[in-house]
C-alpha cells in the first residue's frame, strides 16, 4: 500500500469526523478541521521522509551507476538505515504515530476510545483509502489483454497504463 498526499486530506476527515460523532474522541465544535490538520501532518511527514528516501537513492545509484533494477534494494537500505519504515511496515508506524497525535494534540478534548480499537479503525480507513494501487493493477491488467503477459512489451505498456491512470485519477 501506498499513501497518496491527494488523499491525506480524506483519510484525516473521516478518522476525526468519525471518531468524534462515535463519542471516541471528544473535539470542540470549532476544532474539527485543526484536529483533522493534526492527522493530516502525521501522514505529510512520512511522504516526505519517503520522498527523501527515494530521490537519496536515484543520486546513489547515478553516483555509482547501478542499473536502475536496484533502485527498491537501496531504497530499503537507505530507510533501515535513518530508522524509517515503508511500505505496509510504514503504514503500521504511522498509525501509531496518529494514535499518539490523537493523545498529545491540544485541538482534541479527550480520547475514549482504547488503542486497539482505534488502531483496528485507524487500518480499516486506512485500506479503504489505501487499496488505490491494488484498483490501478486490475484495471491495467484488464486494459492490456491483448498482450501477453512477461514480455518486454507486457513491462512497458503495463508501466504505462499504470501511470496514465494515476495521472488520471489525480494521484501523480
Amino acid at each position: 500500500m501506498h499513501l497518496y498526499r491527494k488523499v491525506i486530506p480524506k483519510i484525516a476527515r473521516e478518522i476525526v469526523r468519525t471518531l468524534n460523532s462515535k463519542g471516541d474522541i471528544m473535539v470542540d465544535d470549532g476544532q474539527l478541521d485543526e484536529a483533522e490538520l493534526d492527522l493530516a501532518a502525521v501522514m505529510v511527514e512520512h511522504c516526505n521522509q519517503e520522498d527523501r528516501i527515494s530521490q537519496e537513492a536515484k543520486d546513489a545509484i547515478s553516483r555509482r551507476g547501478l542499473p536502475q533494477e536496484r533502485f527498491q534494494q537501496v531504497k530499503k537500505s537507505l530507510a533501515d538505515a535513518r530508522g524509517v519504515k515503508l511500505a505496509d511496515d510504514g503504514i503500521e508506524e504511522v498509525i501509531n504515530q496518529m494514535i499518539e497525535a490523537l493523545f498529545t494534540s491540544k485541538n482534541i478534548a479527550e480520547v475514549f476510545a482504547e488503542d486497539n480499537v482505534l488502531r483496528k479503525f485507524f487500518k480499516e480507513v486506512m485500506v479503504k483509502y489505501l487499496s488505490v494501487d491494488e484498483d490501478l493493477d486490475r484495471e491495467a491488467r484488464g486494459r492490456l489483454k491483448n498482450l501477453r503477459e512477461g514480455t518486454v512489451e507486457w513491462d512497458i505498456e503495463y508501466e504505462r497504463t499504470v501511470a496514465q491512470l494515476k495521472r488520471q485519477k489525480g494521484l501523480l
